[in-house]
């Protein structure tokens, strides 16, 4: 059964996590998560040493790398993809890229239960990365898309048709006076505070798995969503 590395340094949080699906037994799943802005580069590769070692797996026997590919700090976004691609392609591994706002969604489902989930994420530039997702019976079991994922204004954030109880997950629901009256009252509940987390991160990355996905090393690009990177100051 696959033995799968995930690692996110997309936001102030730096995390590793190790998922080994075994048949007829529990999964092991070990993992490391630290509040650490501006730290991500010291601390991501001891991280994966840690969750390396308690798990009694040398990186010989990953069977595919996993890394947050974004949106998110495109510093986190590119520290993360290095370190993946380096891991990756020195063990000839396939290298799986994970949404971030995919991982918000399913972290927030697999500790509170939500089920309708609005990511959003603070995308400075007076603007914000978003997506909504749907879990559960009604989507067979899984995640799936209620929005795409998007860069746009606060005011230009709406909530997906359907009388579902949306909760906003993100560090962009700080923003939500900016949204429109018609968000604010849909999405009544929030949790702003919320960061990716690589042990929500593998387990999408082992469903990736799974179907077939993943890339070669050299192949993977982080996700900015934004074209242009540099803020530019009006003169």
């Amino acid at each position: 059964m696959p033995i799968l590395l995930a690692l996110d340094a997309s936001s102030s949080a730096c995390s590793a996590a190790l998922l080994h699906r075994q048949s007829g037994r529990d999964d092991q799943l070990i993992s490391r998560f630290e509040l650490t802005p501006r730290e991500h580069t010291r601390r991501l590769l001891p991280m994966v040493d840690e969750v390396l070692a308690e798990a009694g797996v040398t990186p010989a026997e990953l069977d595919a790398v996993a890394y947050g590919h974004g949106p998110g700090s495109f510093t986190g976004l590119r520290i993360a993809a290095g370190v993946a691609q380096g891991l990756a392609f020195g063990l000839g591994r396939p290298l799986i890229g994970i949404s971030t706002l995919e991982t918000l969604a399913l972290g927030a489902y697999r500790r509170h239960g939500f089920q309708y989930l609005l990511t959003v994420l603070d995308a400075r530039m007076g603007e914000l990365y978003a997506a909504a997702w749907q879990y559960g019976e009604a989507a067979g079991g899984g995640m799936i898309a209620r929005m795409e994922e998007s860069l746009l204004a606060p005011e230009r954030l709406l909530v997906p048709e359907g009388g579902e109880s949306w909760v906003g997950v993100g560090s962009g629901w700080h923003l939500k006076e900016a949204m429109p009256e018609q968000t604010r009252a849909a999405v009544q509940q929030c949790l702003p505070d919320c960061e990716a987390a690589a042990e929500d991160m593998v387990l999408l990355a082992a469903d990736a798995f799974a179907a077939g996905k993943g890339c070669a090393a050299h192949e993977a690009q982080p996700v900015y969503l934004r074209d242009q990177v540099a803020w530019k100051k009006n003169r």
